[in-house]
């Protein structure tokens, strides 16, 4: 596939997210819920929720600041941070610590138990958190999977210029020009870390039939030479078309997010996201008798 290309086919902006109201999760993750699965539904997929938390300044504290255990079932979450440590546990025996560029791909599949707490070391001397967390979907035939989890170092994610000093690409998952991200997905997708530094336009590739978002998590982006997504706020893309046209402020940072769509029901509550209402009242009763583990208290992140 090729990445950069003269105007062909542009996908359209169909509209931006955007959202000023910021709530806590657990009392560590200050987010914005940019997009979600309830209110966009196909429009979205295989991606259901985006949160961006700070960035936020949090002062040196020996306790510890996150979110206790809870269960998923279903999907995935991508933990992505720009600034700060994030450290993650899960009844599945996966954890570890994640910094600044680095990513964390959990699969819940058939279900978890997870905690996410602020590094310990990074609560002890404080300092700028800022990160995003992706929900994506799994297809019904996957989601009963076996739980994994991929610590994905930034060491390990290939880092590709973009032509006239125009910027870089962070491929974290899917395919750009000749590089390939790390992440092992189960349907088809990318997740491109995105600097750029240029205001002059560039035309990124894009498979035609995909859904595409950009959410822009510093500066400003122009699309198509016309509309302008900003800070924290995402760009919904219609499906038919093989690129985008951007142009950007110096010092923009993006995500840009491209999916193969799942066209199956969506059924959710809370942290569970299955096909029917059926299968969530099961998840429930699933997690209140235990099966789907405890986090051992042996294990250190």
């Amino acid at each position: 596939m090729a990445t950069i290309r003269p105007a062909a086919s542009a996908k359209k902006l169909l509209r931006i997210q955007r959202n000023v109201h910021q709530h806590w999760v657990g009392d560590g993750f200050p987010v914005r819920s940019l997009f979600s699965y309830p209110e966009l539904g196909s429009m979205i997929s295989p991606f259901l929720l985006f949160d961006y938390a700070g960035p936020m300044e949090f002062s040196p504290t020996e306790q510890r600041h996150g979110v206790g255990e809870h269960p998923h079932r279903g999907f995935e979450t991508v933990t992505i941070v720009y600034s700060g440590e994030v450290e993650h546990r899960d009844s599945s025996g996966g954890g570890g610590k994640i910094g600044p560029g680095d990513v964390q791909w959990m699969t819940a599949a058939s279900g978890l138990v997870h905690e996410e707490f602020h590094g310990r070391d990074f609560a002890r001397r404080g300092g700028v958190l800022e990160m995003v967390q992706l929900w994506v979907n799994l297809p019904a035939k996957d989601k009963m999977s076996p739980p994994r989890y991929q610590s994905i170092l930034a060491s390990q994610i290939p880092v590709i210029d973009l032509p006239e000093n125009k910027g870089r690409v962070h491929v974290i998952a899917g395919k750009f020009g000749e590089a390939t991200g790390p992440a092992h997905t189960f349907t088809p997708m990318d997740v491109w870390d995105l600097r750029l530094t240029s205001d002059q336009s560039i035309d990124l590739a894009v498979p035609d039939g995909y859904n595409t978002l950009l959410a822009v998590l510093k500066g400003s982006v122009r699309v198509n030479n016309s509309e302008i997504i900003n800070t924290a706020e995402v760009g919904l893309f219609d499906r038919t078309g093989d690129h985008i046209r951007i142009s950007s402020d110096p010092e923009t940072i993006a995500l840009l997010l491209g999916g193969e769509p799942i066209d199956e029901p969506i059924a959710g509550s809370g942290p569970f996201v299955m096909n029917t209402a059926e299968e969530i009242r099961q998840a429930k009763i699933d997690y209140q008798s235990g099966k789907m583990g405890k986090i051992s208290r042996t294990h250190t992140a």
